[in-house]
């Protein structure tokens, strides 16, 4: 069954064209090393929880948007070759992230139900 990487993250809202930039860039790469799908998602609906939630665990601020991106690999094994080669990749060189990368969070999901 496919893996999943999944991530949030704050970006400034006034980025978001610099994001879809950058986004498309990153996909390329992505799918060039195996990935089957790089899905972007800009926050449209995400509440502030009371005590937990994704903008508080982004540590987002007024002037910023969550941000939930997943890449599908067809396999862990996959996702983890294809990620020592992405990080390897010299055009990543050329990337300036539109968002500040210490309050993203990250994960590798075992896809368990796909219906």
């Amino acid at each position: 069954m496919d893996y999943i990487d999944a991530s949030v993250v704050a970006v400034p809202t006034d980025n978001k064209d610099k994001y879809i930039e950058h986004a498309k860039a990153a996909a390329a790469i992505f799918k060039q090393y195996g990935a089957l799908r790089v899905v972007e998602s800009w926050g449209d609906d995400v509440p502030e929880g009371k005590v937990t939630s994704l903008p508080m665990a982004v540590k987002c601020e007024q002037n910023e948007t969550v941000v939930f991106s997943l890449i599908v690999w067809p396999s862990k094994a996959m996702r983890d070759k294809g990620w020592e080669n992405v990080m390897k990749d010299e055009r990543l060189n050329d990337f300036c992230m539109p968002f500040d990368g210490s309050r993203m969070i990250f994960g590798g999901f075992q896809m368990i139900v796909d219906e």
